[in-house]
């Protein structure tokens, strides 16, 4: 092991709040591994009230533009913590709340489907919208301008964003990245973006993969359809050789061009919204 690979190890086995990887998703592609560095920021965990988020932003100044980020099913493990630091580097005061923190911690999982059935099942839209709203209230009151707030969230994340368009009159801009669209519903879950098209109340743009299991291009389509029906404020783009989860640079579905793309589409989506 040289001493680079040492040090990648170290962090991806760190234990607080946004500094390690899920063991879920292990072994991590290092050699693709994006990692931002905190120089000139303000970053780390805060705690809203009952849950924690991590933060980063700006070391000097205030009234920020925010940007909620919102997980995958992964929870707020060292990918999402340097996606704030490279919103931050921008300008922005990012952060991204730990909306799984009353059921568990996903990251100590070794298994997708155990964080499904033990965590993300469990966890009700209602309670992650209050989580939202109090994330949005702390920036507030901690240099953040939410008259200029957006979201962006990935896979899981970005369903939610789409919930929480629908949700919030605040929300300026919302970038949804591969967040399912369709399918059963719950108590807990009792809505998908689908049903929501007519009540969004900020603009969202989708990114999504061509080659996605999940979410695929029929579903796309009905999604594209029920937008344009609704005269909804939105619009989707497909990558068609990417795959679910093409923004994840610790994985091996990371396309660079299309994360690379997506992430230029996501800040002119933002800017072009006022945030």
């Amino acid at each position: 092991m040289d001493h680079t690979e040492g040090a990648a190890r170290r962090i991806f086995l760190a234990s607080a709040l946004g500094a390690g990887f899920a063991l879920a998703v292990q072994p991590i592609a290092a050699q693709t591994l994006i990692q931002t560095d905190a120089d000139g920021l303000l970053a780390g965990e805060v705690a809203i009230g009952e849950f924690p988020a991590y933060r980063a932003q700006p070391a000097q100044g205030r009234r920020f533009p925010v940007v909620l980020v919102v997980s995958e099913i992964f929870g707020v493990h060292e990918h999402i913590a340097d996606l704030c630091r490279r919103l931050a580097k921008l300008g922005y005061l990012a952060i991204a709340p730990d909306l799984f923190q009353r059921q568990g911690d996903p990251r100590k999982l070794t298994s997708i489907q155990e964080i499904l059935a033990n965590i993300v099942s469990k966890v009700p839209d209602a309670e992650v919208m209050a989580d939202l709203d109090a994330t949005v209230n702390w920036a507030a009151a901690n240099g953040g301008n939410v008259d200029r707030l957006a979201m962006t969230g990935f896979c899981w994340g970005g369903r939610i964003n789409w919930l929480y368009a629908a949700h919030s009159a605040r929300l300026k801009a919302a970038v949804a990245w591969y967040g399912l669209l369709s399918g059963a519903t719950t108590e807990r879950q009792p809505q998908q973006p689908l049903d929501l098209v007519g009540k969004l109340k900020a603009p969202v743009l989708g990114l999504y993969a061509g080659e996605d299991p999940y979410i695929t291009v029929d579903k796309l389509a009905a999604m594209q359809n029920a937008l344009q029906q609704a005269g909804a404020k939105a619009e989707l783009h497909l990558y068609r050789r990417a795959q679910h989860g093409f923004n994840a640079d610790y994985r091996p579905s990371y396309d660079k061009a299309a994360a690379e793309d997506g992430w230029r589409r996501m800040l002119e989506w933002f800017r072009a919204h006022g945030v």
